[in-house]
Formats: C-alpha cells, sequence, structure tokens
C-alpha cells in the first residue's frame, strides 16, 4: 500500500497533521475511530468522502516505521 497517493502534510491545514488528500480529515481522526471500535463500513457511511483504501492508507501509515514527515504536499 502507498499511502502517500491517500496521505498529505501540509502547513496550513490542521496544524501540519497528516490528512487524506482532499479533506481536512486527519489520519489521526480514522484512526480514533477505529481504536474506539468503528468498522471501515461504518466509518464510510458516516464520512461519504472517505474510502475503504483511504482508511487502509491511514492503517499503512501508522504502522510505517519511518519518518512521516517525508511526505509533503505540491
Amino acid at each position: 500500500m502507498n499511502y502517500r497517493e491517500f496521505i498529505e502534510i501540509r502547513a496550513d491545514k490542521r496544524f501540519g497533521r497528516p490528512c487524506l488528500k482532499g479533506t481536512r480529515i486527519s489520519v489521526y481522526d480514522v484512526l480514533n475511530w477505529l481504536a474506539n471500535g468503528m468498522t471501515k463500513a461504518e466509518i464510510m457511511n458516516d464520512v461519504e468522502e472517505i474510502s475503504e483504501e483511504m482508511i487502509s492508507a491511514c492503517l499503512a501509515f501508522a504502522g510505517d516505521d519511518k519518518d512521516h514527515s517525508l511526505i509533503l504536499a505540491d
């Protein structure tokens, strides 16, 4: 999974937190929803602009042990 297709870090969006491209939804929002028991289907139902691939990208981002600050928006 190449999470860089779905996640960007921009200083002008959500205080530089990693977000899903084209949204103001942070990776940490998605991880928090999952940690609190929401299923992927429930998240996608509640937030229409999120796809299953985007949720998987958030999980891949969280599991990557590289420096997350390397993802920069164009």
